[in-house]
């Protein structure tokens, strides 16, 4: 596992007015691929909340599977992501929790 964090990330992903934004590591061994995509779009799906996802200077939306495999994210990457709305705060902690249980997989 690398440990290629993005310290700048914060600085390069505007935030709306009331949005919030986290920067998440990727922990789980096989990173965003097309099963935790899929599990991250169903989460974000249960909000009201606009979501974007950022990595190296990519953005996509948060309820895009395609969108979030074109960013790439391996194991030891991190990604950031903004949440706006009246729900944001909620949002961004069930990705939070999503991404800290390596996206419910067994490794």
């Amino acid at each position: 596992m690398s440990d290629s964090y993005d310290d700048d990330a914060e600085a390069e992903v505007p935030v709306p007015d009331g949005g919030h934004l986290k920067v998440l590591p990727v922990i789980n061994r096989r990173g965003l691929h097309a099963r935790a995509s899929a599990k991250f779009v169903q989460t974000v799906e249960k909000f009201e909340a606009a979501v974007t996802v950022t990595r190296s200077g990519e953005t996509v939306g948060g309820r895009s599977i395609m969108g979030l495999l074109t960013l790439g994210a391996a194991q030891g990457t991190s990604i950031t992501v903004v949440a706006s709305g009246s729900d944001a705060e909620a949002c961004l902690a069930a990705i939070t929790d999503l991404l800290a249980n390596k996206f419910g997989e067994d490794e």
